[in-house]
């Protein structure tokens, strides 16, 4: 099997600095959590705004009903 030296060294990367927080996910993320707050990026939110719909997702009821649905297929 192809033995790729970057995926070994990430996996070697990644179990020690599991292994600095006893492979406690808890405490990992806490870490994750204070070096994001540290960068000074700003961070987005790319969750979804309440009430939106996506194209397949009920749009004509979003719209007041006027809309084709387009969540049914014409036969």
């Amino acid at each position: 099997m192809y033995q790729d030296a970057i995926v070994e060294e990430i996996h070697r990367i990644r179990e020690e600095y599991s292994r600095a927080f006893n492979h406690d996910l808890k405490a990992i993320f806490a870490d994750l959590q204070k070096q994001q707050a540290e960068s000074g990026r700003e961070v987005v939110n790319l969750s979804r705004k309440r009430g939106l719909k996506t194209r397949w997702s009920g749009r004509a009821k979003d719209l007041g009903g006027e809309a084709k649905d387009t969540n049914r297929r014409s036969t």
